[in-house]
């Protein structure tokens, strides 16, 4: 069953969540709870690998990890000390059990298994590459790209091959990988995708977020360096570096919305970070009024710092239910534009001849405002000012990040004006750029060199896009429309 909400289009939408486990009895039991904690992170299929030393056992399946991975027969077939898991998004592409991660090979030197989180930029060209050298593909996955890659590299040992596998690709990823030898765990060399470590006694732990590592009682260890290969063989912790260094450009949009506020990315607190941007909207786009109103649940963080720095009392003046799954949305247009008050409804006794601040984390198609913008006036609202904690979306993605296409992003269409029209709010403004760079702690967005990726807002985009160049157009990124992670 696909549970995800159907009234999530108007959110950037992280495709995946990766957590390994090295050295603990029932590894998959553990590698589960993991990626409950990751689930946010993708809501249409999961799957666990496990090494019991001698065999990889595998299961994947369509829906969430809680009704596949909590019964005890699936997780007695997964034995071994050694596993990694992954939840995944699938975009406008087909959602296919072949798709599911972690994705599996008989190698020359062994099994080898791969959960990845991020996007391969190069990856058409590769495959085109493979396919007329012979390779044949069994996923429409750019992560089997990399394993095609490993399987044909000239060099000998299995971890050279991995690196001259990696030295091939463009783009964004986040691997934990399973071989016969020991599990290894990286990042690109721009870090754009998270990836942290932890440890659990003697266990070592590997996940998109520090969250996971919590639910699993670990500890936090420290982040996988942008460019860095963890590799862990027998209990033992060995670190490298083939790559180059450069300057990290983790994806800002971690900060804004991926992440559970929760968890710590480099540093900070996620939670600490969205009330920080919810002030700086506050100084930057006043604007009178009675009530400051979070859309759920995402827009509740920076809410908070709006109505702490405003002076303006914070209310929750839209109730969500946590009960709508896809399967229970019949399609309809009808059906569909009543469908958003199964996810969202007005508080009527709260807001009816109120002035209200709407805060939300970001607008893409702009589909779920007008509809939320429209509940509200419905219930009685005087007046509604829509304030965004991040900057207008006016960019594809290419990292990893499911985006529509830049036709379809409100921002990339219409200026600030018609998008107030579009939505039919009294006003509308967004955090600018500076203003985000300043709730991460720093002065501004650096010109030549920002910290951060943030290629969604301003088009700068930190890596070569061969594919996106060669082909021109977001809609023939079949590859792309159809990956996992």
């Amino acid at each position: 069953m696909l549970t995800t909400h159907p009234f999530d289009d108007d959110h950037l939408r992280e495709e995946c969540g990766i957590f390994g486990v090295s050295g603990a009895e029932g590894a998959a039991a553990l590698v589960a709870l993991g990626l409950h904690a990751l689930q946010h992170r993708g809501q249409e299929a999961a799957g666990i690998s496990t090494f019991d030393g001698v065999q990889f056992h595998t299961h994947r399946a369509m829906g969430h990890v809680a009704g596949n991975f909590d019964r005890d027969e699936i997780i007695r077939a997964l034995p071994g000390n050694v596993a990694a898991g992954h939840v995944r998004y699938s975009t406008t592409g087909e959602t296919a059990l072949r798709n599911v991660q972690p994705l599996y090979a008989d190698l020359a030197s062994g099994g080898f298994a791969v959960a990845h989180n991020g996007n391969i930029s190069n990856a058409l060209r590769l495959k085109r590459d493979l396919v007329r050298s012979g390779s044949i593909f069994q996923s429409t996955s750019d992560t089997e790209v990399i394993i095609h890659l490993v399987a044909t590299s000239s060099y000998r040992s299995l971890l050279d091959k991995f690196i001259d596998a990696l030295k091939r690709v463009e783009g964004a990823y986040s691997l934990i990988c399973m071989t016969p030898e020991g599990m290894i765990a990286c990042r690109d060399p721009l870090g754009i995708r998270p990836l942290v470590m932890g440890r659990l006694g003697e266990t070592i732990i590997f996940a998109s977020e520090t969250v996971a590592l919590d639910v699993v009682g670990a500890e936090f260890e420290r982040a996988v360096d942008p460019g860095e290969l963890v590799i862990v063989q027998d209990g033992k912790v060995r670190s490298i570096r083939p790559f180059k260094p450069v300057a990290p450009r983790p994806c800002i949009f971690e900060h804004v919305y991926f992440s559970r506020p929760d968890s710590i990315v480099d540093d900070q607190s996620i939670y600490s970070v969205r009330k920080n941007i919810g002030a700086q909207l506050a100084i930057e786009a006043p604007v009178e009024a009675d009530l400051v109103i979070p859309v759920p649940d995402s827009g509740v963080p920076a809410a908070i710092g709006y109505a702490q720095q405003s002076g303006i009392p914070f209310e929750l003046g839209i109730i969500r239910s946590h009960y709508v799954g896809r399967t229970f949305i019949q399609p309809g247009d009808k059906v569909r534009h009543l469908g958003v008050k199964l996810k969202h409804n007005a508080n009527r006794a709260l807001i009816q001849g109120k002035r209200v601040i709407l805060i939300d984390d970001s607008i893409v198609r702009g589909t779920t405002s007008l509809k939320i913008v429209q509940m509200m006036r419905e219930a009685g609202a005087a007046e509604i000012h829509m304030r965004i904690a991040s900057p207008p979306t006016r960019h594809s993605c290419f990292y990893g990040v499911d985006t529509p296409e830049r036709a379809k992003l409100l921002a990339a269409k219409m200026d600030v004006g018609g998008m107030t029209d579009f939505i039919h709010a009294d006003s509308l403004a967004f955090v600018s750029i500076d203003g985000l760079y300043k709730a991460l702690g720093e002065a501004k967005r650096a010109d030549i060199r920002p910290s951060h990726c943030d290629a969604c807002f301003t088009g700068d985009y930190p890596t070569t896009l061969t594919d996106q160049d060669e082909l021109g157009q977001v809609e023939q990124f079949s590859m792309l429309e159809e990956r996992v992670g």
